[in-house]
């Protein structure tokens, strides 16, 4: 789910939402995603509040219902000043909602995007009060599992820390397409990465991770592909140049690589309180000094105060308001007017979330039609999706009604899929932005015609709509074959519908195709391709195969797969290693790393991609480097099959150089053993 606007703007809502939910009112919409909307609510007593109203598709799974009311009576018991405490929730509700009363501010990460990073006063405070906020959530037994500069918002009487408790039970930081529950890259502690596990200790290291980039205005351990990042983690290579002496050296302690040897959030609290003591002396005398930490935290905060535009409610249309049964009001006295705002019930982006990597080349969509069906939404003369009906009807394929006899998600299988669909087109709704209109509503199942149905409604124009629902298409089919395929082989689904929904028509049928036959899943019929008829030996790669943008595309998109992250690392670290170590062969006295140089997986080629987007070697330099490259890339394919036999499934390479006006491949091949690798 993401923000749409400065903290404050509400949007209109739109068909379908509700005027009220619980015992608030409601005057728009404060942004919308995969996982829910959060609706602006206000209060009888005009108190503002910010309802988060789960998707239906989540509650009509028991576990994660019991996992939501589980959370919700846990977080009600965490309180303090620094914190975003819940107001009011509703687990049993046919759509279970929750709300945190709204305060303006901008997220940390909004602040420092607009106005660089926290100095001084400001950047001591900032340390403290999120420490202290994290000793409250560990005092009262929650883990909060997602700090992260999005998750802290600077109100205007100092920074308060969202998603306690909640974020993992009702948005999970984020759903990969594989349906993996993780963390957001770059804020997850290395031993989550290696071992899965999420504690206090983790806590602390993404906040030792937060405050260094309130200090520096820099990722801490740098952008780029998740696995990349992943790899900086794991390998304690955190950048805190620039973060003052003395904070630094409790942010190194905060970082430590093994989670024993970090302190706690209370002893991180009390040594970062000592810190704002010594700057509050220095702004206002040792006379003058206030006596408790939340009065040091006001006294020195001086973050301006962002828009806050007034929100207008519509006209109260209903004939009666029915009291609420079930509803868990939860009173908290140390609220005031302080707690909530958008990005409290927002998982948060980090940059949008889109797939892409740091070099400023971009992968292009497909924009052409072919085995892909764009149907009814698409065609210029169909004003009542008759078109669609009939192309649609042919060879037996999806109608409207076979939309209709759809059915929910039932099993551990079906609903991981539609988890999956979900968020990952609200990515997806992200990333086309407002204008497009675009929002996914339901993820159905037709097991005896083996489809997956995703209803959505667009409100773009015809060529946006057709760029639209071809972005659409194309990550639906990623998602299905991803979570179909690799995590439950035994679902019988092999084609994906999309159905578009809009008011006073009949649902329409706009777009299908067989996810498995598409492994590319193209939205056009691929020319050049060819099935793999064997292999090159002179050339060393497939014939009818040969690296491409689509399959370097794949291989910039996260990676949560151990093995893949595993193989990623240490091929990185070699390449980088020896490209270092030939730098004067490469004609340069800069030191490369993670951030020019990447490895990932086109898992629908079988392909390991490495790629750089240092600009600086000439032709042959980069032909030098690519040799590097692929031989340390064939290697460590081989190296794995040997270990993990069939169970691995890469056994192609690919090398490529990414600028500014697009990509070259340079070398590929098929690892076959150690001995015919490149030297």
């Amino acid at each position: 789910m993401s923000a749409t606007g400065p903290a404050g703007r509400v949007q209109p809502a739109r068909p379908g939402d509700p005027s009220h939910i619980g015992p608030y009112r409601i005057a728009g919409r404060l942004g919308a995603g995969g996982m829910g909307t959060v609706h602006a609510g206000v209060a009888s007593d005009g108190m503002r509040v910010a309802v988060k109203v789960i998707h239906p598709e989540q509650a009509q799974e028991a576990e994660f219902r019991a996992r939501f009311r589980r959370e919700v009576e846990l977080s009600s018991r965490v309180t303090g000043p620094h914190l975003v405490p819940l107001l009011a929730a509703d687990p049993d509700a046919p759509t279970p909602w929750l709300a945190t009363a709204y305060v303006p501010g901008p997220t940390l990460n909004q602040h420092v995007l607009a106005h660089g990073p926290l100095t001084e006063g400001n950047l001591y405070a900032f340390a403290a009060a999120t420490a202290q906020a994290l000793a409250a959530v560990h005092a009262a037994g929650v883990v909060h599992r997602d700090v992260k500069p999005q998750n802290v918002l600077l109100t205007p009487a100092g920074p308060r820390m969202l998603d306690f408790g909640i974020a993992h039970a009702a948005d999970g930081t984020s759903v990969t397409r594989t349906g993996v529950m993780t963390g957001t890259p770059g804020w997850i502690s290395p031993e989550q990465y290696r071992r899965g596990t999420a504690g206090p200790a983790g806590d602390l290291f993404a906040w030792g991770a937060l405050v260094a980039y309130a200090a520096t205005g820099r990722l801490p351990f740098g952008s780029g592909a998740p696995d990349v990042v992943a790899f900086r983690v794991m390998s304690g290579e955190a950048d805190l140049d620039g973060v003052p002496a003395a904070l630094r050296r409790t942010l190194e302690k905060a970082l430590a690589q093994e989670p024993g040897d970090r302190p706690s959030a209370a002893e991180a609290a009390q040594e970062c309180v000592t810190l704002l003591a010594s700057q509050a002396t220095q702004v206002v005398g040792a006379d003058a000094v206030p006596a408790t930490a939340v009065d040091m935290v006001t006294a020195l905060w001086d973050v301006p105060a962002g828009e806050d535009p007034a929100w207008h409610l519509p006209p109260d249309r209903s004939p009666s308001r029915k009291r609420l049964i079930g509803a868990v009001v939860l009173a908290a006295g140390v609220i005031g007017g302080l707690a909530g705002g958008v990005a409290a019930l927002l998982p948060g982006s980090t940059g949008g979330g889109t797939h892409t990597s740091s070099s400023t080349a971009s992968v292009p969509p497909s924009s052409s039609t072919g085995s892909a069906r764009p149907l009814a939404s698409t065609a210029k003369d169909d004003k009542d999706g008759t078109a669609a009906n009939r192309q649609a009807s042919n060879g037996g394929s999806a109608t409207a009604e076979s939309w209709a006899l759809t059915r929910t998600a039932q099993g551990a299988g079906e609903h991981d899929v539609a988890r999956a669909v979900l968020h990952d087109e609200g990515v997806v709704a992200q990333e086309l932005g407002d204008g497009v209109g675009f929002s996914p509503k339901s993820v159905r199942f037709q097991e005896s015609r083996r489809e997956v149905y995703l209803s959505y409604t667009l409100a773009s124009d015809e060529e946006g709509a057709m760029y639209a629902e071809t972005e659409i298409a194309r990550n639906m089919c990623l998602t299905v074959r991803d979570v179909v395929l690799r995590l439950h082989p035994d679902l019988p689904y092999r084609t994906y519908v999309m159905v578009k929904e809009e008011s006073g028509r009949d649902p329409q049928v706009t777009w299908q195709d067989d996810f498995v036959a598409n492994s590319r899943c193209r939205s056009a019929a691929d020319d050049d391709s060819a099935q793999d008829s064997g292999t090159d030996q002179d050339s060393g790669a497939d014939q009818g195969w040969q690296p491409d943008e689509d399959g370097l595309g794949q291989a910039m998109i996260p990676s949560t797969d151990g093995a893949e992250i595993r193989v990623a690392d240490g091929a990185a670290r070699k390449i980088i290693a020896g490209t270092n170590g030939i730098r004067r062969t490469l004609g340069t006295d800069r030191v490369l790393g993670n951030a020019e140089i990447k490895v990932g997986f086109d898992p629908g080629n079988s392909v390991m991609y490495v790629w750089s987007d240092y600009l600086e070697w000439n032709q042959e330099q980069v032909e030098s480097w690519a040799d590097l490259a692929a031989g340390e890339a064939c290697r460590a394919l081989v190296r794995e099959r040997e270990s993990a036999g069939s169970a691995w499934p890469y056994s192609r390479y690919a090398v490529a150089e990414i600028g500014g006006s697009g990509y070259l491949m340079i070398r590929s091949g098929t690892a076959t053993t150690r001995a015919a690798c490149p030297a």
